[in-house]
């Protein structure tokens, strides 16, 4: 595969880069019976990417027309747990249709800064787009045209207002979480007539000229540091955001790069630098276990987000490098849910920077991650993964924005997973 070139035009970042076709290491979808390995489904040697013509299946982020028909049968039939999920979400204040959107002109992250001297505001922005991902939701499920309604008010609210995202660093932090949402409440919106053409093409040129601008500024210079200077979750919630914005705005260019950067980049987004040390067929160690542990489960929910990203597209990067994911999360799951021992291997980044041993900081940290990585390796492709499944008991029915505290870490995933990912 050849290496890609990114160029950036004007004020809309845009790559452009070669492609080569689907490569017969390729596997999707391939289940397994067998439950006693974590090892038994086909593995994943590499993803190849396909030609920038290829269309995209729509919907198709975290949520395909599939996934919604299967939800809207169990949740119409009263079925447990969806129907536990779905009781989850129409009680959540964001998911009510009076809902008002508060947009802003910078988006800032950072804020009271040099870069930057005047205040956050960044919550605003997690939760509007928390509300729009609720109430596109359920619209999918009910087919009451109202929640579309209230969605696509807070997407064009945006679109209309935002122009830039400012701070200091942690500009790549609202640029990639806030954009691969944004981007997966436009993709579930996107065939709804009630929302114009005028309208749709606009939100997607915010996200290219606001949110893409910001992933590829950051995946391309690091702000000028070494390769590992920054953690994981920060090339994933960007490289989460690239690929989301690729599919809503039918730019093959942007999901390929994302594609290639997860195996071949030189960052921490890398999977074997992410997740960089394997246990046997059990288990995985991430890159900022020896960090604290509430940014572990935020990889795992931002690398969910990116798999089944990916997944909805048929490409399997659940199944990488022989299932290497789910090894990172029975580890997580083991050390914090289950609340055992796990083994270490020390880590030192490109700057010096040591863990030399595994952090408790913040051991038991809750997210609504666990659902969507429980369901499509044991339920899906029939894999045993014991810690997974605990951390997936533990928090059902899964919550979502709003319903895991006021902070942004209560944001950074949108969750539900019971109601959208159990089958």
């Amino acid at each position: 595969m050849k290496k890609y070139s990114l160029i950036i035009i004007a004020s809309v970042s845009l790559t452009m880069m070669t492609a080569c076709s689907k490569g017969v290491n390729q596997k999707n979808g391939d289940p397994t019976t067998n439950p006693d390995s974590t090892n038994t489904a086909p593995t994943v040697s590499k993803i190849d990417t396909l030609p920038t013509n290829t269309p995209f299946k729509h919907p198709g982020l975290l949520l395909s027309q599939k996934d919604f028909d299967r939800i809207k049968t169990k949740v119409n039939a009263s079925a447990s747990p969806w129907i536990e999920g779905w009781n989850k979400l129409i009680t959540n204040t964001h998911a009510q249709t009076n809902y008002t959107p508060n947009p802003v002109d910078t988006l800032i992250r950072g804020g009271s800064s040099r870069e930057q001297p005047k205040p956050d505001n960044y919550s605003r922005a997690f939760n509007d787009v928390a509300a729009a991902f609720q109430l596109a939701v359920r619209w999918k499920i009910t087919g009451d045209d109202s929640y579309a309604e209230a969605a696509i008010k807070i997407l064009n609210a945006w679109a209309a207002k935002c122009k830039a995202i400012s701070g200091d660093s942690n500009t790549a932090l609202a640029g990639g979480i806030y954009g691969y949402q944004f981007a997966n409440a436009g993709e579930i919106l996107r065939d709804y007539s009630g929302w114009k053409q005028e309208d749709f093409e606009a939100f997607k040129q915010f996200m290219l000229n606001v949110f893409y601008a910001n992933n590829h500024a950051f995946l391309s210079t690091h702000w000028g540091t070494c390769s590992s200077h920054y953690w994981a979750n920060w090339d994933f919630c960007a490289l989460a955001s690239e690929m989301a914005i690729g599919v809503l705005t039918d730019k093959r260019e942007l999901y390929n790069h994302a594609i290639y950067y997860l195996q071949n980049g030189i960052g921490t987004g890398n999977i074997n630098n992410a997740i960089n040390y394997v246990y046997g067929d059990s288990l995985a160690q991430w890159q900022e276990s020896g960090r604290d542990q509430g940014h572990c489960t935020l990889d795992v929910a931002l690398f969910g987000t990116i798999c089944q990203q990916a997944w909805n597209q048929g490409d399997d990067l659940y199944g990488l490098d022989n299932n290497r994911f789910l090894k990172a999360c029975e580890y997580v799951a083991k050390y914090n849910v289950a609340s055992l021992e796990v083994p270490y291997t020390a880590y030192t980044n490109c700057e010096g920077v040591s863990n030399p041993v595994i952090s408790s900081n913040g051991r038991g940290t809750v997210r609504p991650m666990w659902e969507l990585v429980y369901n499509h390796y044991v339920n899906l492709k029939g894999l045993k993964a014991t810690w997974t499944t605990l951390g997936a008991k533990s928090v059902r029915p899964e919550g979502g924005g709003g319903d895991y505290g006021p902070n942004s870490g209560g944001y950074d995933q949108f969750g539900f997973g019971t109601l959208l990912y159990s089958r």
